[in-house]
Formats: structure tokens, sequence, C-alpha cells
């Protein structure tokens, strides 16, 4: 069996004196798309970011490719493959739809994301290119997230939270999008906190509960008993 595109080995994270994960383990394989659940405080954001450079780690904490990756910078990150899409969307105000995309391509990674990729996934934005990322709904907003990470051309997407605050049509077409890529291959590890969506749209389901993996297993086999049992404790 071919070593996971990521590995987390007991990972522990700090935010000062705080300790938010306490000896988290977490593997996605090359071309798997799997779901992280879990209640508000959980520590699936707080994984993401240590990920993608944002919170201090161990090096051989966290290994993407074979290669030990803990601490490094977030640029770095980026620059070897992993993209993140933050809660929140965080697109800079100042800026159009486009120099946002735009944006997400200063890694000059080679690859098949560029902005016609992004526009043909994503119609509405082509139509709004030229306003200020501030113009957008929400899901709209969602969108062009996404985009700005797909055009770092990652080998890993990690997706915090992305059905926060939109209508159910507009998740469901995010995650149609999403569906999509997948299907070209990529990999990603998705925050989602509706259980029913985290399952029907990954291969594996990974559960956190006050900073611990609580419960891992195939979408379809876990049972909800199993699921809440491990999402709240009771």
């Amino acid at each position: 069996m071919s070593a996971p595109l990521l590995e987390i080995r007991r990972l522990d994270a700090f935010y000062g004196d705080f300790q938010a994960l306490f000896g988290v383990d977490v593997s996605v394989a090359e071309g798997e798309i799997v779901a992280l659940v879990g209640a508000n405080g959980a520590g699936k954001s707080t994984l993401l970011k240590t990920i993608s450079g944002l919170l201090p780690a161990l090096r051989d904490s966290v290994r993407f490719a074979g290669e030990g990756i803990g601490g490094l910078r977030a640029g770095r990150i980026v620059a070897l493959g992993i993209a993140l899409v933050p809660e929140g969307r965080r697109l800079f105000t100042s800026l159009s739809v486009e120099e946002n995309l735009r944006m997400g391509a200063y890694a000059r990674r080679e690859g098949r994301w560029n902005l016609d990729a992004v526009y043909a996934l994503f119609p509405a934005l082509r139509e709004r290119r030229s306003l200020s990322a501030t113009a957008l709904s929400g899901g709209e907003q969602q969108m062009a997230a996404i985009g700005r990470a797909l055009m770092s051309n990652p080998r890993l997407l990690l997706c915090d939270e992305l059905s926060l605050g939109l209508a159910p049509v507009m998740v469901k077409d995010i995650y149609r999008a999403l569906g999509e890529v997948g299907q070209d291959g990529l990999t990603a590890l998705i925050v989602e906190q509706d259980v029913g969506i985290a399952r029907s749209v990954s291969q594996r389901l990974v559960c956190m509960q006050e900073g611990r993996v609580t419960l891992e297993g195939a979408s379809v086999e876990l049972t909800a008993a199993q699921v809440s049992l491990a999402y709240f404790g009771i």
C-alpha cells in the first residue's frame, strides 16, 4: 500500500499556553476526499491552520508527499501544493473578483487551473469578474474563495466550513462543483459541521471532539449512533 499524500502524526497544537490539539493522527490518500466533523471548538479549523502553516508544529508531525512540513512558512506550503479555503472566505475586499483569483496564482505552480478553468467551474464569477468582491453574494464569495485556492494548482485542497451561512441550494451548487474537481483526482480534506453533507461528499469521515480524534471510518459504513457518540460524546 502506498504512503498517504497527507499524514498527521501525534500532532499537538497550541494558541499560546492553550493546547487545542492532543496527539491527532489523520491520513489522506492521493485522490481521496476526507470530511472532518465535530462541534464548535473540536479543533477542526485548528488542524487545517496547522497543516497550512498558520500555526507552528513539529516538522514530522505533518508530512506531505513523504516530506515533513510541520512549522514551514505558509507560502512555502502553498508552493509545495497545499491550498486552504479559509472559514469566512477572507477575500481581499479592495480587489475585484478577478484580481482575487489572480492572487491565488502567485506560487506559479504548473497545472490545469487558470482563470478560464475557474470560470468554467463557476460561470457566475466570469459575469462578475470586474466587480468588487464585496458585491458578491455569500455563495458567490465562497466560489471565489475556492477558485482562488484552485488557482495555485494544489495537490491537496483544505476547505473550512464551505456551507456556513449559505442557503441550501447554494450549498448544493458549491459541493457539486467540488465533486467535479474531485473527479479530476484532486485530494481534499473538508471541515463540515453538517454530518449529512459530510458523509455524502466524502469517502471517509473523521470526527473530532475537544482536540482529539474520536472516530474514523468509511463514510457509508459509520452508523448515525457511532457518529453521534463521537460528535457529542453522548
